[in-house]
């Protein structure tokens, strides 16, 4: 029987080498033998160790996987509406954006109905690969009137939160979201992005924002790592 405090050195020694990227989020942990062999201590040590990081939730297993080094999660609390950047720092992550596209072009009839904007009228697009700790997590695409969020093309949106940069520099708050989720397959190129192999499942999000007057401001669509959200909501009967 292994003292505890071989236990919980094996765990610190572990956690540190999560910590410092050797075990990457999303990829699977050595073997139980293995680990126990280039920690030179026995398999039952290394399970309990392995099974206080479980706790901790800093690794987990799975019968077909064993254990694996869990990617980063968000999600709205439910009824709540939060940024991506607000997400990922209440739960002590740090969030990411990398600029992959802003252009000005005209609006489609989709766009426009859904913005309450006359068809062709001028919208910036805004691509942004987000991401927590160095981990992509999301591709994020938004459509905003340019009349509305000008302001924007001359701001460097890296690791910016859109929300803020709306409000502080737009005067534009969104206060309420139209949001839908589906499964789906991802494309190539968005699989490369997120780093998932093709054909994993992806959670794409789909939303018209709105400000605090009712009028729609942004379209957004939202495509996840299947592994990497999840989504709450409050449901009650009808009465």
């Amino acid at each position: 029987m292994k003292t505890p405090t071989i236990t919980t050195r094996v765990s610190r020694e572990l956690g540190v080498a999560i910590n410092h990227g050797i075990y990457q989020p999303g990829t699977r942990l050595p073997g139980e033998r293995l680990l126990a062999e280039s920690l030179h201590v026995s398999r039952s040590t290394i399970r309990m160790a392995l099974e206080d990081l479980e706790r901790q939730g800093r690794v987990a297993r799975s019968p077909q996987r064993g254990w694996f080094v869990p990617s980063p999660t968000v999600g709205e609390p439910p009824s709540t509406l939060e940024s991506f950047t607000e997400m990922a720092r209440q739960r002590g992550h740090t969030p990411t954006a990398e600029v992959l596209e802003k252009t000005v072009r005209s609006a489609t009839l989709d766009e426009a109905n859904r913005l309450g904007i006359a068809p062709g009228t001028e919208v910036i697009e805004l691509v942004r690969l987000r991401g927590m700790n160095s981990t992509p997590i999301c591709v994020d695409r938004n459509v905003l009137p340019l009349a509305l969020a000008q302001a924007l093309l001359d701001l460097d949106l890296t690791d910016a939160s859109l929300y803020e940069t709306l409000q502080a520099h737009c005067s534009v708050s969104i206060f309420r979201s139209a949001y839908s989720v589906q499964a789906e397959t991802p494309t190539a190129e968005q699989a490369t992005l997120l780093r998932i192999p093709q054909g994993s499942p992806v959670l794409v999000g789909r939303e018209i924002a709105y400000d605090r007057g009712g009028a729609p401001v942004l379209l957004g669509l939202n495509t996840y790592r299947g592994d990497a959200y999840r989504f709450q909501a409050d449901l009650y009967r009808a009465e």
